[in-house]
């Protein structure tokens, strides 16, 4: 946890689970933020953003430690406010639908149950992490098809698995039955292949999930023809700042700004984004269980607390002040 004290004893907190994240952190803190940030405006979110993309030109900070300095300062804004973050980034909404975001199953059959599962917890919408095998999940992607009927929103997620022709097999396969995106089929360091890969499928591709250069990596892809829809979070787009960039980016386009993991910031984007449709809830276990906050409607509901709101009592394992 990156902890941001100010003068008047406010605090702004932010989290990472990445292992080696507490060593990464105390080195950024004892290298770079403290002597950038003691004395400096804790309310000045816009300038410490552009600080920290000055100083990354050289020192290449890695992207969630970047994140974490934004999430913490925007915290602290919120609770200097006594307001939640998503408020204070402009309130859109207060609750949204989550989907159903497979880990990866052992075979077909078992989607399908867990599929089935996932509906009568009452998730709306379901997406595939499959096998990483064009053609296995091509199959698997027809078969949840057929049996959860026309009617359910469907989505896949390709976590970077393939090469150019393989994601055009499996783009195609996706397009016919009608899957509501194609995420990350390829690693996202070639602007190029995506742009070919949308000129060879129709389904709709959800990118720049993971390029390093948050709103202006985005840039490239959505003016290359190659985005229907845009990741936004806070872990690898710049915290709140860099998501609210490529949201607003992919809303001058009439793009989506798809939210990106189940953690408490991101659903105070999915409460601040108007061009964002779901909140991406993991199911990784069989029998599955409804992620705590989803409700048996399968929405989530706006945080209330001031600030990011984490909560209290906990015992963090490594707490790394600035």
């Amino acid at each position: 946890m990156l902890r941001i004290v100010t003068d008047e004893g406010i605090e702004g907190h932010a989290i990472s689970v990445r292992p080696g994240t507490d060593a990464a952190l105390k080195h950024l803190v004892d290298t770079v933020l403290r002597d950038e940030l003691v004395g400096g405006d804790p309310l000045a979110r816009e300038f410490w953003w552009h600080r920290l993309w000055e100083i990354d030109r050289t020192e290449e900070l890695p992207s969630y430690l970047r994140s974490l300095t934004d999430v913490a300062l925007w915290d602290l804004a919120g609770k200097h406010a006594g307001l939640p973050a998503w408020q204070l980034m402009g309130g859109f909404r207060t609750e949204l639908p989550a989907y159903a975001s497979t880990s990866t199953f052992s075979s077909i059959e078992e989607y399908l149950d867990v599929a089935d599962q996932c509906l009568e917890l009452g998730y709306s919408a379901i997406k595939l992490h499959a096998w990483g095998d064009a053609r296995r999940d091509a199959e698997l992607s027809r078969r949840l098809r057929e049996h959860v009927g026309p009617d359910v929103p469907l989505m896949y997620d390709g976590s970077a698995a393939f090469d150019l022709p393989d994601a055009v097999y499996l783009g195609r396969a996706l397009a016919e039955v009608d899957y509501l995106w194609y995420e990350e089929p390829m690693l996202e360091f070639s602007v190029t292949a995506y742009k070919w890969l949308a000129e060879k499928v129709d389904v709709p591709l959800l990118v720049a999930e993971t390029s390093d250069g948050a709103n202006m990596n985005t840039a490239d892809f959505v003016a290359s023809g190659s985005a229907s829809m845009v990741r936004i979070g806070t872990e690898l787009r710049g915290g709140f700042t860099g998501a609210l960039r490529i949201a607003h980016l992919a809303d001058s386009f009439r793009l989506r700004a798809e939210v990106h993991g189940p953690t408490l910031t991101s659903r105070h984007l999915c409460m601040a984004v108007s061009n964002t449709s779901y909140y991406e809830s993991l199911v990784t276990s069989n029998p599955v269980r409804r992620e705590v906050g989803v409700d048996a409607n399968g929405m989530i509901q706006a945080p209330t607390g001031a600030g990011v709101g984490l909560p209290a009592g906990i015992d963090y394992p490594t707490e790394v002040s600035v």
